[in-house]
């Protein structure tokens, strides 16, 4: 791999049509090859998320998965291939990024988190993304997030809908308010066995792709620092209408991290 403070004449021309756009250009490029980001989860978010990040030119990309590839996860996990069925998904994930992008570093995490290990590994990254799909881990990596001052993209799939926000808590709107947290938008995660899970409900394939590759551009965006990410605002994805709608959050006084209590309390 080339110098991080550089760009080698390969890394230009396969960067060419970045570097040509007035927010990205060389600049941006460079901050793209000296980004940390981590992935949590190569499924069916993760995967469209981790190839436009490698094809985009992320320097180092983490990925954390403990799961190995079914022959079922391939309508959708399309970082996977059939020969890869019984692969776990952070080695299928990390040739494919291999042969897309051979500049692109890969962590592997072969893990699941909890919340006596997220912590450590989020002050590693500069970046999270979020595509699990269970409320224990998103509650627990938004929480590290906060707590390690990380921007995280988190996004939630439906059968046909499906959801996308970036969380900054860690800093304050042009008003001096605090940025909302996860627990803001979602106080608390739903009864067991209230949200049926992809198995029992299904899932639309190509939703997943869109969403993922949303996330990509919102990892991108907070990287680089183009544009209006979207803190405070919930993008809702409705695929059988095709229609999209921004719903307006904000910070929470009451809410466990960094509502008036608990600030008093940190004194």
């Amino acid at each position: 791999m080339t110098n991080a403070a550089s760009l080698s004449p390969e890394e230009i021309e396969r960067y060419a049509r970045h570097i040509v756009l007035r927010d990205v250009g060389g600049p941006g490029q460079l901050k793209l090859k000296k980004a940390r980001v981590l992935a949590i989860g190569a499924g069916g978010l993760g995967a469209p998320l981790l190839q436009y990040l490698a094809a985009a030119g992320v320097g180092t990309l983490g990925i954390v998965d403990d799961d190995v590839v079914s022959l079922s996860n391939l309508q959708r996990q399309i970082i996977h291939g059939t020969a890869d069925v019984g692969t776990p998904k952070v080695d299928s994930a990390a040739a494919a990024i291999a042969r897309l992008n051979p500049n692109v570093t890969v962590a592997r995490h072969p893990l699941r988190l909890n919340a006596e290990n997220v912590r450590a590994l989020v002050a590693a990254y500069d970046v999270v993304a979020d595509g699990s799909d269970n409320f224990a881990t998103r509650y627990a990596v938004a929480d590290a997030c906060y707590y390690e001052k990380k921007p995280l993209v988190t996004a939630a799939l439906g059968t046909f809908d499906a959801s996308l926000t970036t969380l900054r808590p860690f800093e304050r709107g042009p008003d001096g308010t605090p940025n909302p947290t996860y627990r803001c938008l979602f106080p608390s995660p739903p009864p067991p066995g209230t949200v049926p899970t992809c198995e029992e409900a299904g899932i639309l394939g190509a939703l997943a792709g869109v969403m993922g590759s949303l996330m990509a551009l919102e990892v991108i965006r907070a990287i680089v620092g183009f544009g209006e990410p979207l803190v405070g605002r919930l993008l809702m994805v409705d695929a059988r209408s095709m229609r999209f709608e921004t719903l307006t959050y904000g910070w929470d006084p009451e809410n466990p991290l960094s509502g008036t209590a608990a600030v008093a309390a940190d004194g």
